[in-house]
């Protein structure tokens, strides 16, 4: 298994909960998809398989684990399979200054 759990330098950010929830639910259909996310290098990367459980906790961290065996943040996930993610925000805020851009600069 692709272990990137102690990978990221970024700290971990509590998800809201229809996050979670949608990710129980298309764990509990055996749903299979695609996962766009960033990894801990902060570059957009994509999986395909079926998403196998919940891991973690939300202190530490919360992953998904997949039938392919990629582990992935749920903090940092963009899409999966086709619905928004907890970081769908961050990677359309880099479609508007592209990826140079520092989305915390505070410049008028």
């Amino acid at each position: 298994m692709e272990n990137q759990h102690d990978a990221y330098d970024l700290s971990y950010l509590p998800v809201a909960s229809e996050y979670r929830e949608i990710i129980e639910q298309l764990i509990s259909n055996k749903a299979s998809g695609k996962i766009f996310y960033f990894d801990p290098k902060n570059r957009v990367e994509e999986t395909t398989g079926q998403v196998m459980e919940l891991i973690g906790d939300q202190g530490s961290g919360m992953f998904v684990t997949t039938d392919s065996g990629t582990l992935v943040r749920i903090d940092r996930i963009i899409t999966i399979f086709g619905k928004l993610g907890a970081a769908y925000d961050e990677y359309n805020t880099f479609s508007f200054c592209g990826m140079g851009c520092d989305p915390d600069d505070k410049q008028q």
